[in-house]
C-alpha cells in the first residue's frame, strides 16, 4: 500500500459541513469522502488511473 499523507485543508464551515453531511450518508468519515471524491474527479478527467475507493487501512477505523 502506498504511503498516506498529511495536509492541512482550509474549506469554508458551510461546505466542509455539506462533505460532513454527504459522508454520513454514505458511511464514510469526512476524510474518506473528501479523499473519494478527489480521486474521483481525478479518474474522471485521466489523470489518475488508481481505483475510486482507496484501500483499507489497518490503522484507520471503518464506519458501521
Amino acid at each position: 500500500m502506498a504511503e498516506r499523507k498529511s495536509f492541512l485543508l482550509r474549506v469554508d464551515g458551510e461546505v466542509l459541513e455539506a462533505l460532513r453531511k454527504w459522508a454520513d450518508d454514505d458511511l464514510r468519515s469526512l476524510n474518506g469522502q473528501i479523499e473519494f471524491l478527489l480521486r474521483k474527479a481525478l479518474r474522471d478527467r485521466r489523470r489518475f488511473q488508481g481505483p475510486a475507493e482507496p484501500p483499507e487501512s489497518k490503522d484507520e477505523p471503518t464506519s458501521a
